[in-house]
């Protein structure tokens, strides 16, 4: 029948690893769930995921873990250090891991071919958003649907009349790449807060336990040359004899929290808010906004009027509350003055005493909120 309504609950926007893996939690949930995507590219992301111990369990729960596992890096400390304290502040939860790095292609392809088998992914699907409504007749391919609820997950770019993005830009660029090395790594993280911006370093996802990860940021541009020499000043000692892949990508970066202008929409990951790196919780926050709504949906009918109000009053604090952390850390290590260094000095004494410690350290792992 060619006039054949097709009622769905979700329609959700972005088949990014976000969009796409709170479809696998919706439909696990017995939901009926359309994700659709502008984009036809090809999965060739050589980006890596630090992925916590809490959204470890959340790809468990989907059934995606067994799948990746071997395929990623556990990572078991993570060394924070800086310029201006001596000793370092040491991480680790044994036996468990902190976390692991996985690449994420590997992940994103696996959730896709998941959704395709079940018929809920559209690519190539370029809807105009601001024309969106909840319960209101939508063509795509020819085929007309209706949804209860539309979901917005199509990344921190995203730009629309639909919502309303806040943005704390401080002029900071991001620098990531890979080098291989000829020290075994052996499953260290490290944050070092340079005097010119945090840099950090992960083991990525090899056999020989000989290559990793990096991410740079500051407010002041690098050259190439200039990034190497301050990695291997930094990690020579740790990883020895470093040689660099060609490509190192640049971004800049615009921390940003966002809500919708009215509520036909529900918003996930980088699309409610992209923070500053430092914290290493950016798509980590996306899986708690996953579990989130999938918790409200346990407690509320999705036929409630106040179901967006619900979701957003729980993910609005936390969220705020990590932009303004990252940016004081940014703020304490930039133009440095007695008076912050004091503060650093101090700060490193306090997450030195045990019960302090042990707070951060699970809320690293994604064990605890910050509310």
């Amino acid at each position: 029948m060619e006039n054949k309504i097709h009622n769905y609950d979700f329609l959700i926007v972005g088949a990014g690893l976000i969009g796409c893996l709170a479809a696998l939690e919706l439909i696990k949930k017995n939901f009926k769930v359309l994700v659709i995507d502008k984009s036809v590219k090809q999965l060739e992301d050589n980006r890596t995921l630090a992925v916590n111990a809490n959204s470890t369990e959340f790809l468990n729960g989907l059934g995606l873990w067994k799948n990746l596992q071997n395929k990623s890096e556990p990572i078991k400390k993570i060394f924070i250090s800086d310029y201006i304290n001596t000793k370092k502040i040491t991480f680790d939860h044994k036996p468990e891991f902190m976390g692991n790095v996985i690449f994420n292609k590997d992940l994103l392809t696996k959730a896709r071919k998941i959704l395709k088998s079940k018929k809920s992914i559209l690519l190539n699907i370029d809807l105009p958003i601001s024309a969106l409504k909840k319960e209101n007749l939508v063509c795509i391919k020819n085929k007309f649907y209706v949804f209860k609820k539309i979901i917005l997950s199509a990344g921190k770019n995203f730009d629309n009349a639909v919502i309303h993005k806040k943005s704390f830009n401080q002029g900071h660029q991001a620098y990531v790449g890979f080098f291989k090395h000829s020290k075994n790594h052996n499953n260290y993280a490290y944050e070092v807060f340079t005097n010119t911006g945090p840099l950090a370093v992960l083991p990525a996802p090899n056999k020989d336990k000989l290559f990793s990860t990096f991410i740079y940021s500051s407010k002041i541009k690098i050259s190439s040359n200039d990034l190497k020499n301050l990695i291997r000043k930094n990690f020579k000692n740790s990883h020895g004899l470093i040689n660099f892949e060609k490509k190192i990508n640049f971004f800049k970066l615009n921390p940003h929290l966002s809500y919708p202008i009215n509520n036909n929409f529900l918003i996930l990951g980088d699309n409610l808010r992209s923070i500053h790196p430092v914290a290493g919780q950016g798509w980590n926050l996306g899986i708690k906004d996953i579990q989130t709504l999938s918790n409200v949906l346990d407690k509320y009918s999705l036929d409630d009027s106040f179901l967006e109000q619900i979701y957003f009053s729980r993910r609005n604090i936390e969220s705020a509350l990590y932009l303004k952390f990252t940016s004081f850390l940014n703020f304490l290590y930039e133009e440095e003055n007695s008076i912050k260094k004091n503060i650093v000095r101090l700060g490193f004494k306090f997450l030195n005493i045990p019960p302090i410690k042990n707070l951060f350290i699970r809320q690293a792992m994604g064990r605890d909120k910050l509310i």
